[in-house]
């Protein structure tokens, strides 16, 4: 093992791997695909499958790959149109993914997930579970937010926080981010003197690093701020990320000094919890009164009637809504088990006197506290 390669044990030693490709990285300035720059990330995770290692890709690209065929020079603005995008770009760059694989005798299995697909428990069970068949099988798979059904309201935003989710529920060992920026820098990278970071530790070594806005090229969302924001989700979740650009991904992944390593700082946490804080929108909320507050938070309990002030919002039984104190400030969001116009007539009473009243069905919590996370 050489100098280099010690240096980044949390590299060589990862037997399951999740990268993440941004748009920017597989298309033209056009916004079609690019064959080269697809053809030379697959060879990289081949090589990285032929050292034993396994490999889920998260791929933007489809709404980008899109534009061309439809004629559109730049990713347009409305959810229905860029959801046209990308009924037309997934299919393109799935096949691309699939014959450059089949070179290499590898097999691309394409997963599609939307945020109800790992909250909800029978949903996000079911997720893990065709992760795990397709690896043991021995397909790449590729992953991508189902932008032609998402609705505004149940998107992830960005697959840099899909990217850090998905390695935690296939209980990834490392997350690569690739990009077009070759690592993380103390200003942005054009600016004279700033300087890349080569190892993040912790958190509070970014206080005085100042971040870009995303690129110009109008075919992505990302940016240096959603990367940061995935590789705080990895990493407070035990999983090292490696942050580095595409062209680099050679070097990173044979474990060489390229780009920014961020340790893992955490440990592993209940995979739909982790989800429920990163990769929902709240619908509603509800308010709780201070004794109410104290039991959540302090005493991990479930969420009953009787400390309920107040909700607002439209949101049925099974819908993420945040748990806000006197003040307002949200402490902890979870997932309601009743319909909103249920609530008015359930405040501030026990389940004692709501089940002699309304029967046994309304006796159960508000938010149970296995289905709730403290923000």
């Amino acid at each position: 093992m050489t100098a280099a390669q010690q240096r980044r044990p949390a590299v060589t030693g990862a037997r399951r791997i999740v990268v993440k490709v941004g748009s920017s990285s597989l298309t033209t300035a056009a916004g079609g695909i690019d064959p080269a720059r697809v053809s030379g990330l697959v060879d990289v995770l081949a090589a990285v499958r032929a050292r034993g290692s396994e490999v889920v890709l998260v791929s933007s690209g489809a709404i980008a790959a899109g534009l061309a065929p439809l004629g559109l020079s730049r990713r347009p603005k409305s959810l229905a149109a860029q959801q046209a995008a990308a009924s037309v770009g997934q299919g393109l760059l799935v096949h691309r993914y699939t014959e450059e694989l089949a070179r290499h005798g590898l097999i691309a299995g394409q997963v599609l997930l939307t945020v109800d697909d790992v909250t909800r428990r029978s949903h996000y069970r079911n997720a893990f579970q065709t992760f795990a068949k397709l690896l043991e099988l021995g397909v790449l798979p590729i992953v991508n937010e189902n932008d032609t059904v998402a609705t505004s309201e149940i998107r992830f935003g960005d697959n840099d926080r899909l990217a850090a989710l998905v390695a935690h529920l296939v209980h990834a060992d490392l997350l690569v981010l690739l990009s077009d920026v070759d690592g993380l820098y103390d200003a942005p990278p054009d600016q004279p003197g700033s300087r890349r970071i080569d190892e993040v530790r912790a958190v509070s070594e970014l206080s005085g690093v100042r971040i870009g806005t995303a690129g110009a090229a109008g075919v992505g969302t990302g940016g240096m701020v959603t990367k940061l924001e995935a590789a705080r989700i990895a990493t407070e979740a035990g999983i090292p990320v490696v942050l580095t650009s595409a062209d680099q991904a050679p070097v990173a992944l044979a474990g060489e000094t390229s780009g920014t390593l961020f340790h893992a700082n955490g440990h592993r946490k209940p995979t739909r919890l982790l989800w429920l804080a990163h990769a929902t929108e709240p619908l509603g909320s509800i308010a709780l009164d201070a004794g109410a507050v104290r039991a959540v938070v302090e005493r991990g309990a479930s969420l009953l009637a009787a400390g309920v002030t107040g909700a607002t919002g439209r949101f049925h039984a099974g819908d993420p809504v945040d748990l806000v104190d006197p003040d307002g400030n949200a402490v902890a969001r979870g997932l309601v088990a009743y319909d909103a116009d249920e609530l008015p007539r359930l405040l501030g009473r026990s389940s004692h006197e709501l089940e002699a009243d309304l029967g046994p069905g309304y006796a159960r919590e508000l938010v149970h506290r296995d289905d709730l996370v403290l923000l």
